[in-house]
């Protein structure tokens, strides 16, 4: 898989599972019994994504999205 778009972890306390949110990608998410889990199901969900995108003709974003402690 040849793409780098950032992908944000958390603990969903609600539904007792890691989350893996592709900001940049809407709407593009995943989850997994640990944040491993979450990241590479994550990775899954963008290429399907990709894939969809790719077929219907839509556009695809540039990763663009930095989380704000690499603001300037």
């Amino acid at each position: 898989m040849d793409h780098h778009y950032h992908i944000n972890v958390f603990w969903s306390k609600e539904d007792k599972v890691w989350i893996a949110d592709v900001p940049d990608l809407k709407p593009c998410s995943a989850h997994g019994a640990t944040p491993v889990e979450a990241i590479a199901e994550a990775q899954v969900a963008i290429g399907l994504w990709l894939d969809y995108a790719r077929e219907k003709g839509f556009p695809i974003p540039e990763p663009r999205y930095r989380p704000a402690i690499y603001a300037a």
